[in-house]
């Protein structure tokens, strides 16, 4: 597996550099952000509103970015440079607060690209139900990509876990869902596409967004609306979106067994063409 490599104060750096001290303000303040773009196949697929939104998160958490979208996606592109080029690379830029006593008086800014295989289209996720549910905006930073909200879904992954599940289902303040641990989650049913409406408890992933958008050009109805639990007991199919796997079909919830069907694997194939179409690495340059 070739090595990660961070740029880090203008210059590219192999391994695990350490970049936080013990009076970091991120080290004890939690002041931290990140996003994550994906390259698979010589493709980046909207690398650049990642980009975007990791610097939107730096600015919704009090932070002072002062690098522009562009610059993070020129460095990525020249990040790549260290790995073959069928190589699938998990991009993370992130901004993290460094001097300051409880707020962070300055900024900084780590980009770091390391290899993380995809799961093949076919490869399902089992998921449960969660005891936890997540914060509303009027108590953690939603939104922002923000690390500080990542230990709950770290308990929930330890729960379903337990079980003998890959991820959980989470439900909102009002107990209706919200998405899976680290991704976002579609029901299908009678070949309508449903997701959770957003309502500020949980990221709208930028997978999520682009998955409704090819489904709708592609003549799907697709509804973003409140997803009660019981729907999960009866849907004809569940997939989830999300930066790591893109889209993933749900083989297993809780005691039911669910085969990839044909509205998550068309929505792979819309997925897949768009990539190819637009995420092109030279688009980024």
């Amino acid at each position: 597996m070739t090595e990660p490599y961070s740029w880090i104060d203008g210059e590219w750096i192999s391994g695990n550099p350490p970049i936080i001290g013990p009076l970091t303000n991120a080290a004890w303040m939690a002041t931290v952000v990140f996003d994550g773009a994906r390259v698979f196949d010589g493709l980046a697929p909207d690398l650049d509103l990642h980009a975007e939104r990791c610097i939107a998160s730096a600015i919704a958490l009090g932070l002072d970015p002062k690098i522009s979208a562009k610059e993070i996606q020129r460095l990525a592109i020249d990040g790549l440079s260290h790995f073959t080029s069928d190589t699938a690379v998990y991009i993370r830029p992130m901004f993290y607060g460094d001097e300051g006593w409880l707020i962070p008086t300055t900024t900084k800014f780590c980009l770091t690209l390391f290899e993380l295989p995809m799961s093949s289209a076919e490869q399902g996720l089992s998921v449960c139900r969660t005891t936890r549910v997540r914060p509303t905006p009027l108590s953690a930073p939603t939104d922002a990509k923000a690390a500080c909200l990542y230990p709950n879904a770290h308990r929930m992954l330890r729960e379903a876990q337990s079980r003998g599940f890959d991820a959980a289902v989470v439900g909102d303040a009002n107990g209706n869902v919200a998405e899976l641990t680290t991704s976002n989650i579609f029901i299908v049913k009678n070949d309508v596409v449903s997701t959770p409406i957003t309502n500020g408890t949980f990221l709208n992933g930028i997978t999520r967004q682009r998955t409704i958008k090819l489904l709708l050009d592609a003549g799907f109805k697709v509804e973003e609306r409140t997803v009660t639990f019981s729907e999960l007991d009866t849907a004809d199919e569940l997939f989830s979106t999300g930066n790591a796997n893109k889209i993933q079909p749900i083989t297993r919830y809780e005691d039911r067994s669910l085969q990839p069907g044909p509205v998550t694997q068309k929505a792979q194939a819309l997925y897949r063409s768009y990539a190819e179409d637009h995420g092109k690495l030279a688009s980024f340059c």
